[in-house]
């Protein structure tokens, strides 16, 4: 045991370790997500693989090692908006400094009173707060708005008589950049059946991209925040605004 270690070189340590940290990220980034199921599953195709070798069973053999063989692509169509979402957090700088993180702050505080007040209203809100990731794709198919985020801005919006209260208001650089933008509704099998349209969109994004996604129930008047594709459900007005603290870093 003492000789294996004489004979490590410290590019040995530093690649165990890299490999040790990508690991552990991957892990952290799946975990209690449906990749996680998904991989269980693999797991579980693997071992059936290996158990029919053991026992003779040659077709099961022969099936499992066509799957396995193209397991690369699978791999890839099955978690390509994870892989995605962890290629865009790589290398990431910090988001905010000093006065940037002042007028941050000051737009996370109105579209919290937005939502508080648009909840009190049971009056249904989509509100998308840009991080790493650029939104423009989604922005282009809105409203311009360019405009200084206000809860009077937001609360008019989502008016039931606005044209632009369907879709969502997309928040860019600290100002409310589109309006009734439409986003891509997710297919995820095991979304609460409970939830809307405006909770699967939000999901849908949140999936795609770093976004983070306020959504206001109109018929329960019930608040919920989406990042990474987890809903955070009945929120009250502390929770969301500490939550949008945590997240932005203001």
């Amino acid at each position: 045991m003492l000789d294996i270690f004489s004979h490590l070189r410290w590019q040995d340590a530093l690649d165990i370790g890299l490999i040790a940290f990508v690991v552990y990220r991957v892990i952290h980034m799946i975990r209690g997500t449906r990749a996680m199921q998904m991989i269980i599953g693999l797991i579980v195709v693997l071992m059936a693989y290996v158990g029919s070798q053991m026992l003779g069973l040659f077709t099961l053999n022969w099936v499992l090692d066509n799957f396995l063989g193209s397991i690369i692509l699978v791999i890839i169509v099955i978690f390509q908006s994870d892989i995605r979402r962890a290629l865009t957090q790589v290398g990431a700088a910090p988001r905010f400094g000093g006065i940037e993180r002042i007028q941050q702050g000051q737009v996370l505080e109105e579209v919290t009173r937005a939502a508080i007040g648009l909840a009190s209203l049971k009056t249904g809100a989509l509100i998308v707060l840009q991080r790493d990731v650029g939104l423009n794709e989604y922005i282009e198919f809105g409203t311009r708005l360019d405009a200084r985020v206000s809860r009077e801005l937001l609360e008019s919006v989502f008016g039931s008589q606005s044209p632009l209260h369907d879709g969502a208001v997309v928040i860019q650089k600290g100002m409310a950049a589109a309006a009734g933008c439409f986003l891509p509704l997710s297919v995820d099998p095991y979304l609460s059946k409970s939830l809307g349209t405006r909770h699967r969109a939000a999901v849908g994004l949140t999936e795609e991209t770093d976004a983070v996604v306020i959504v206001v129930s109109q018929e329960q008047g019930k608040i919920s925040l989406v990042v990474e594709g987890k809903v955070s459900q009945d929120l009250d007005g502390p929770q969301l605004r500490s939550s949008l603290q945590a997240l932005f870093g203001s």
